[in-house]
C-alpha cells in the first residue's frame, strides 16, 4: 500500500462516480421492469396472451443480450461516458413510445415486440460500459464493493418499480407509468452529463491525493485505458476458459434473476392471488434483498480476497450465494402462504445477488484494458439466460405448473454454483495475449 493511501481513502470522487452508476443502474431497471408490473393491465388493454407477453419479455432480453459484446467494445473504443449518455436517451425515448401503443394501431403486438427489442439494445450498454469505468476509476482491491454498490441499483430500481408503477396505474393508467419512467430517465441523463467523467484526471473535483491513490493502487495490469486504446481480439476472449465458465455461470444467474424481473409480479397477483396493493408491497421484497445483498456480497468478497486470496474472495462467495439461491427458490414452491412464499423467494434473490459483484470484479480483472468487451461477452450469457426464462416460464407452467417453473430456476442456480468452482481467478488473459503478440 502506498504512502498516499491513508489520505486518499478519504477522497470521495471515485465513490461519486459509483453513486452515479448506481443511479443509472436503478433507472435502467425501473424502465425494464415496469412492463412486468403493468403486464396484467397491458394484456387486457392490448388483448395479449401470456405466451405473447412472454415473447414481449423475450424481445427485450434478446436485444439486450445479443448486443452486449458490441456494447462493451463501443465503451472500450469511444469511452463509457458518452456511450452511457446515449443509452439513457435511447431507452427513455422508447419507454415513452411504449405508452403510446394501443389496439387502435394496426399490428400493436408486433410493434410492442419491436419497441422492446430496440429498448433492450439501448440498455445493453449500461453494465459493460460501467465496468469500463470501474476499471478506470477503482483500484482492484475496492472493485468488489464498487460493483456491489452498482448492482444494488438493480435491486433499488426494481424494488421502487412495484409501488411506484402500481400507484401511477391506480391513479391514472399503465401508460402514464411508462411516461413517468421516461421522465425519470431524462432527469438521470442530466445528472450524468453534469457530474460524470470518463477518467479520474479529467474530473474537475478530484483532489491530487485521491488521483494518486487511484493510479498507484489500481493493481497490476489495471491501468486506465483511454478511449481508442488497443483492445483484446475477440478470439482471445471467446477462447478463454475462465471467460467461458463465467459466461455459463452468468447464464444460470440470468435464468434465475429474470424470473423475478419478468414473471414474479404476475405470479403473485394471478397465481398466488394477491391484490394489486399487496402485490406491489410484497413484490418489493426480492429487490430490496438484491440491493442489500449485492453491497454486502461485494464488501465481503473484497475482505476475503485481501485476507485469503482471489479464489476465496471471488469464487467462493459466488458459488455459495448461487447454491443458497437454488435452495431458497426450491423451498418457496413448498410454502402454502403467498406472503411467506414471497419472503422465502426474497431470500433466494438476495442470495443470488450476494454473488453478483464477483462476476463483474473478475471480468474487469481479466479484461483490464478490454474490461468492457470481456464483461459484455459474459453479460451476453446472463441475458440469454433471461431471454430463455422469459419465454419458457409460461410454457413450463402450462405443462407442469408454476412449481415446475421455479424448480427449473433452482436447478440453474446449482449449475451456476458448480461452474464457479472450476474458474481460475488467477487467469491472465491480457498478459497471455500480449505475450503472443510480442
Amino acid at each position: 500500500m502506498t504512502g498516499t493511501s491513508g489520505i486518499a481513502r478519504s477522497g470521495k470522487i471515485r465513490w461519486l462516480m459509483i453513486g452515479l452508476i448506481f443511479l443509472v443502474s436503478a433507472v435502467s431497471y425501473l424502465d425494464r421492469t415496469n412492463i412486468s408490473i403493468a403486464a396484467p393491465a397491458l394484456k387486457l388493454d392490448l388483448a395479449i396472451s401470456d405466451v405473447q407477453m412472454g415473447t414481449i419479455f423475450t424481445a427485450f432480453v434478446l436485444g439486450y443480450a445479443l448486443t452486449q459484446p458490441f456494447a462493451g467494445r463501443l465503451a472500450d473504443r469511444f469511452g463509457a461516458y458518452p456511450v452511457i449518455a446515449i443509452g439513457i436517451l435511447w431507452w427513455s425515448a422508447l419507454t415513452a413510445v411504449t405508452g403510446l401503443l394501443s389496439t387502435s394501431i394496426s399490428g400493436a403486438f408486433a410493434l410492442m415486440v419491436g419497441v422492446r427489442l430496440l429498448l433492450g439494445i439501448g440498455e445493453s450498454v449500461i453494465y459493460p460500459a460501467s465496468n469500463r469505468l470501474v476499471a478506470n476509476w477503482i483500484p482492484s482491491q475496492e472493485r468488489g464493493l464498487a460493483n456491489g454498490l452498482i448492482f444494488a441499483g438493480v435491486g433499488f430500481g426494481a424494488g421502487v418499480a412495484p409501488p411506484l408503477v402500481t400507484a401511477i396505474m391506480a391513479a391514472y393508467s399503465w401508460r402514464a407509468a411508462f411516461w413517468a419512467s421516461a421522465l425519470i430517465g431524462l432527469a438521470a441523463l442530466v445528472v450524468w452529463l453534469v457530474l460524470a467523467r470518463e477518467r479520474p484526471e479529467k474530473h474537475p473535483l478530484i483532489k491530487p491525493d485521491e488521483l494518486a491513490w487511484i493510479e498507484a493502487e489500481r493493481g497490476a495490469g489495471g491501468e486506465i485505458a483511454v478511449p481508442g486504446a488497443k483492445v483484446l481480439p475477440w478470439g482471445a476472449i471467446f477462447s478463454s476458459r475462465a471467460v467461458l465458465l463465467l459466461s455459463l455461470s452468468y447464464f444460470c444467474f440470468g435464468y434465475v434473476a429474470y424470473i423475478f424481473f419478468t414473471w414474479f409480479f404476475t405470479y403473485l397477483s394471478t397465481v398466488r392471488g394477491l391484490d394489486l396493493k399487496s402485490s406491489g408491497l410484497y413484490g418489493m421484497l426480492p429487490f430490496i434483498a438484491m440491493a442489500v445483498a449485492s453491497s454486502v456480497g461485494g464488501y465481503t468478497a473484497d475482505r476475503l480476497a485481501a485476507r485469503y486470496g482471489r479464489r476465496a474472495g471471488r469464487c467462493y462467495p459466488a458459488a455459495i450465494g448461487m447454491m443458497l439461491a437454488g435452495l431458497f427458490v426450491a423451498l418457496a414452491t413448498q410454502v402454502a402462504d403467498a406472503r411467506l412464499a414471497a419472503c422465502v423467494l426474497a431470500l433466494g434473490s438476495g442470495s443470488l445477488y450476494f454473488a453478483q459483484s464477483s462476476f463483474w470484479t473478475l471480468s474487469a480483472d481479466l479484461g483490464r484494458s478490454s474490461a468492457g468487451s470481456v464483461s459484455g461477452v459474459m453479460n451476453m450469457g446472463c441475458q440469454l439466460g433471461g431471454a430463455c426464462v422469459a419465454q419458457v416460464t409460461p410454457i413450463i407452467a402450462g405443462a407442469f405448473g408454476w412449481t415446475g417453473s421455479f424448480l427449473a430456476a433452482s436447478l440453474a442456480a446449482f449449475v451456476g454454483a458448480a461452474a464457479w468452482m472450476m474458474i481460475d481467478p488467477h487467469a491472465t488473459l491480457g498478459e497471455d495475449v500480449a505475450a503472443k503478440g510480442s
